[in-house]
């Protein structure tokens, strides 16, 4: 029987950890109970690899091992792997986790991919490589607003896959930018695996999902150059559409309208309003192309409005002043009485009068009552005063910000044609209801308006609602994606539920402080560290999933940041980049196989392999900068909450 190349890969890998493992057994002076616990980390990445079941793995090797560390005590196992479940199932951050990905499973069968495509393709007819550039950008929305590897690569690969390969663009480009732009769920929030990263280290959800938002997009950005640098410099492997393929129709009361497709909309629709030429076009249809036309500009204009009355408002620092010299009067005040009810010092020296019958009410109304009205009347004559003073001007920034807008929008209209109405059009159905949905989530999350848990239960029900808007809301799609959810959700609660038990007997067994012992004796740098840490979770993503990394390794990595003075939200973001490799490094690459599974029979798994390459060597280059550049991630996070 002949073994494949993976196979052959996959039994040397185990081979060499198993070898490892015992040669460091061996070599050891004295064999203590890290180095057991070391031989259990090795033979759990063995067991993973041989297919059993991870969650129970870690389970089983960690009630096994702690029983030996506890020197055969069944009943100190078994309260640890209580007190373990019992931890996983108090946790908060974890709730989120099954919302988000109901809210996945319900966009995915909506349908809402092939529209998608379809408008963003005409969107960019005009780039370089424009099929393979509108697969990247579907692939980001839709991963983005899934989550599910498995599911974006594998519709891309039903739906972008044979248009790409009809329109003559090379086998190994076209997988790359599939696979690649399927990953990018992993790391754009709202991502799974920040929130996994978040319940292990410790870390703050929304602060790793506002440090994730740039690092996400500048990862999406390097792969859409890379393919318009390669489509301009080898045509051949990208060949520019024809005609006919961006040709659009129009709908036939608009054909009426248009002397030609590529005619001005705006002109065109307000000659038409004014009963020049509507062609027996009802004015009702006019108005409503109009408002669609303007729907950009109508926005702009919202945007400028309420940026101005931000940058222009100062009241809030004047009233807060106020108030506290207020307070400042009121606390001296009880300083001197300690009841609050003696007049202040020298007010009668001064020629301060009480006027008549105030003797009476003080002594008649409590005197709460009366050093309360003090700051009351205080703030209301200090909100006064600073709604009286004058707004300050709006600082050159904003000038320039509305500049560069109004010029955009002065090239939208000169170039929007009837064609490209047809297209934005399109792109309002399909682009913009799932962009707003994404960015009502993460805004909420990121401003402080939501919690996780309450954005994510905000995202189910649009996606509940864009199933019914696009009428793909059956009992059908419900049940299933129910179905799925629960079984998503069960696979991860039953890895955090191993990953405690295997985190403690590892710990139990010392190999965490051998493993510090190591890593310190060494006297690394922070960069060397990093990069270690890094080759590392490289590494292990050939054979084991993001999952099993983020469980089983991060809880040995976390205790050690500290030491080398690494944030952990930063180290957070290099991991989510690093993880991309998880999905596709070779020979376990599983993204690869997803679009195995459904690409045409005359593209291989070697040339799918291939493709991926290109864009590993980007993640590197986006994990350099990253590093180099640490505002990239940390700058969102330091704005909005420090």
């Amino acid at each position: 029987m002949k073994i494949r190349k993976e196979l052959w890969f996959g039994f040397i890998l185990m081979g060499l950890i198993v070898a490892g493992a015992l040669a460091m057994l061996l070599g050891a002076d004295k064999i203590t109970n890290g180095h057991i616990g070391l031989l259990m980390l090795s033979l759990v990445v063995v067991a993973i690899m041989l297919g059993f079941p991870t969650a129970f793995t870690l389970m089983g090797m960690g009630m096994i091992f702690t029983w030996l560390a506890y020197e055969r005590d069944t009943a100190k196992a078994l309260d640890l792997m209580v007190q373990a479940a019992f931890k996983v199932m108090g946790s908060d951050v974890l709730i989120s986790i099954p919302l988000f990905v109901f809210m996945g499973y319900l966009v995915e069968r909506a349908n809402l991919i092939e529209k998608l495509f379809k408008s963003l393709h005409l969107a960019m007819v005009r780039l370089p490589g424009a099929l393979a550039v509108a697969t990247l950008v579907t692939c980001a929305v839709f991963a983005t607003a899934t989550g599910i590897v498995g599911a974006v690569v594998t519709l891309m690969g039903l739906l972008a896959l044979p248009a790409m390969l009809k329109a003559g663009y090379d086998v190994k480009m076209s997988a790359g930018a599939i696979t690649a732009g399927g990953c990018l769920g992993i790391l754009i929030p709202p991502s799974v695996l920040l929130i996994v990263y978040g319940a292990t280290a410790g870390v703050s959800v929304v602060q790793l999902y506002a440090g994730a938002f740039f690092p996400g997009l500048m990862l999406a950005g390097l792969y859409i150059g890379y393919v318009i640098i390669l489509a301009k410099i080898k045509p051949s492997m990208a060949p520019p559409l024809s005609e006919k393929e961006r040709y659009v129709p129009l709908p036939p009361l608009t054909e009426k309208l248009a002397t030609s497709h590529s005619a001005r909309a705006l002109p065109g629709l307000l000659a038409a309003l004014k009963g020049k030429r509507n062609q027996g076009v009802p004015a009702s249809y006019i108005l409503k192309q109009l408002v669609i036309v303007l729907l950009p500009a109508f926005l702009f204009v919202a945007v400028a409005l309420w940026s101005y009355s931000s940058v222009t408002q100062a009241e809030v620092k004047e009233v807060v002043t106020l108030q506290a010299m207020g307070t400042t009067v009121d606390e001296s005040a009880d300083e001197d009485s300690g009841t609050g009810l003696a007049a202040p010092p020298g007010a009668e020296e001064d020629g301060v009068k009480e006027p008549p019958g105030a003797e009476k009410s003080a002594a008649d109304e409590p005197a709460a009552a009366g050093s309360v009205q003090e700051p009351a009347a205080a703030t209301a004559s200090a909100a006064a005063a600073a709604t009286d003073a004058p707004r300050p001007d709006a600082p050159t920034g904003y000038w320039i910000g509305f500049g560069v807008g109004a010029a955009v929008m002065v090239l939208y209209y000169a170039f929007l044609s009837y064609t490209r109405l047809e297209v934005f059009k399109m792109l309002l159905t399909s682009f913009f209801p799932l962009l707003l949905m994404i960015l009502a989530v993460l805004g909420s999350i990121v401003l402080g308006l939501a919690t996780p848990t309450e954005a994510a239960a905000m995202g189910a029900m649009g996606g509940l609602l864009l199933a019914a808007a696009y009428r793909q809301l059956t009992f059908t799609v419900v049940k299933e994606s129910v179905f799925l959810t629960a079984k998503t959700s069960a696979m991860v609660c039953w890895l955090f539920v191993g990953s405690a038990i295997f985190s403690a007997a590892f710990a139990l067994l010392g190999g965490q402080e051998l493993v510090e012992t190591w890593v310190l004796s060494m006297n690394l740098t922070k960069t060397q560290f990093l990069v270690l840490s890094q080759v590392i979770i490289f590494v292990l993503g050939w054979p084991l999933e993001w999952t099993e990394i983020i469980v089983i390794f991060m809880p040995i990595f976390i205790p050690l940041l500290t030491h080398f003075n690494v944030d952990p939200l930063f180290f957070g973001l290099l991991v989510a980049l690093n993880l991309q490799t998880a999905f596709l490094s070779p020979p376990v690459a599983m993204s690869a196989f997803y679009l195995k599974g459904v690409s045409p029979p005359h593209v291989t798994l070697n040339q799918i392999f291939a493709g991926m390459l290109p864009f590993m060597g980007i993640q590197v280059l986006a994990i350099i900068l990253l590093y180099q550049f640490p505002a990239i991630g940390m700058w969102l996070p330091q704005v909005l909450y420090k």
